[in-house]
């Protein structure tokens, strides 16, 4: 994939990031600034393969790196083919279900793509690196691993990390598997930083306690100097996180586990006062343009003009311009617009987020067949209840009142095959008619 850059390594990314609220805690700002602008730096990000999609949670992780690259710095998406194993205990109350090696192949061959979406690998000048930690880690036997890299960190430091403390105190407590995860994040640094030259880690508030373990353990082990770089949790402002629908599922980057149409509507629901940090950080606007962007919702909030941007920018990122339109027409026409006019592909994307009914062309211009098909769609409860709505004009199917004769044509369906009903002003249903 191929993009423009829009900040270059002479202008401060550090401010950029800064006026995006997107730095949390950094080893000293000031000199990190400096370096920033001083030549390109190699940074990376971890993504553990947990599931066979990254979610909503990682985009700022995947952000942070397009932002890197875009500014001319040199980057490194990792996968965790070796951490995946374990489980980072950071921001877990409980532990992980250990994956074995048929699911762990899977989730990574979900998740490799979906690295690539954010990043430009083929660059003539500049191109990002896909690594997996497997392939340093697989082979380093457990003696190795205690004599070269656990003789470096103490047990105190360990302990006295909030993610492991916190998980310490708690009723179930933390396993040695889990525990020693923090030697192994720190080993990817040290690894890195020895044999790709990559000085900076980054990741959410939650890794800093593993990113200064990785510095700590570059220093004693090399006496080289790391650095390091986290970003605030995506929360609301209840502090839950984002990543999940106000239903509880999981707002996955996989348009298989989260079509493009629902990941658009996640984003038009977003409430006002969360808008402008969201296009802050989780868009590649210009910072300027975000502030014209929230002055005019901010003189016309029920247009809703703010969540609109959001919405096209983060599902054109996920899953490219087409996806977006599709679903801007789909959600145009189910709030209150025309379906009349909706495209093939839009209907297609509706038919897997409405009730969707399958039905036989047979029924088409029969007699006394249209309301039976209402009731079997579940549109309706009962025959007589459907009758009583196309009596009182409650029922309009792509737009158009039924005729009295209740019968449906091959010429009424849209694209020669849908039937979109409108139940009152709110309620849509679609039926395909695709069997013979």
């Amino acid at each position: 994939m191929g993009h423009t850059c829009t900040v270059t390594v002479d202008q401060s990314l550090f401010d950029d990031l800064n006026a995006r609220g997107l730095i949390h805690d950094s080893t000293d700002p000031i000199a990190l600034k400096e370096r920033l602008q001083a030549r390109p730096i190699k940074v990376y990000v971890g993504f553990d393969p947990t599931a066979d999609s990254l979610h909503v949670g990682n985009l700022v992780g995947l952000l942070m790196l397009r932002r890197f690259q875009d500014a001319g710095h040199k980057v490194i998406a990792l996968a965790g083919g070796a951490t995946g194993m374990v489980g980072d205990p950071s921001g877990k109350a409980s532990e992980r279900s250990l994956l074995d090696d048929a699911q762990l192949a899977a989730n990574l061959a979900g998740v490799l793509p979906q690295l690539r979406q954010f990043l430009d690998f083929d660059s003539a000048d500049n191109p990002a690196a896909l690594l997996d930690n497997r392939a340093w880690t697989v082979g380093f036997s457990y003696l190795d691993f205690l004599r070269d890299i656990g003789k470096f960190i103490t047990v105190n430091q360990m302990v006295a990390k909030e993610s492991v403390r916190s998980r310490m105190e708690s009723t179930d407590g933390i396993s040695y598997t889990e525990f020693s995860y923090m030697l192994l994040q720190a080993y990817d640094f040290a690894w890195l930083y020895e044999n790709e030259g990559c000085e900076m880690q980054m990741g959410g508030s939650d890794q800093w306690g593993n990113i200064v373990t990785g510095i700590e353990l570059i220093r004693k082990r090399v006496s080289g100097t790391g650095v390091g770089l986290t970003w605030p949790l995506l929360t609301r402002t209840d502090g839950s996180k984002y990543g999940k629908t106000a239903g509880g599922e999981t707002i996955w980057l996989s348009a298989a586990k989260f079509s493009p149409y629902a990941f658009f509507q996640s984003w038009i629901q977003i409430d006002d006062d969360e808008i402008e940090k969201l296009l802050l950080q989780l868009t590649l606007l210009p910072i300027d343009e975000i502030r014209h962007v929230v002055a005019l919702h901010t003189e016309a909030p029920h247009r809703r003009e703010a969540q609109n941007r959001l919405a096209e920018e983060l599902t054109t990122l996920v899953h490219g311009a087409n996806a977006t339109a599709r679903a801007q027409e789909a959600t145009a026409a189910v709030f209150g617009g025309t379906v009349a006019d909706l495209s093939a592909d839009a209907l297609a994307m509706l038919a897997g987020e409405l009730d969707c009914h399958s039905a036989s062309r047979s029924v088409l211009g029969q007699d006394a067949a249209f309301v039976p098909l209402l009731t079997e769609a579940g549109i309706t409860s009962s025959n007589s209840e459907a009758n009583r709505l196309l009596k009182q004009n409650g029922l309009s199917v792509n737009d158009k009142k039924v005729p009295t004769d209740h019968v449906i044509e091959s010429d009424d369906l849209l694209h020669g095959k849908y039937a979109v009903v409108r139940k009152g002003k709110k309620h849509l249903s679609l039926i395909v008619f695709d069997r013979p």
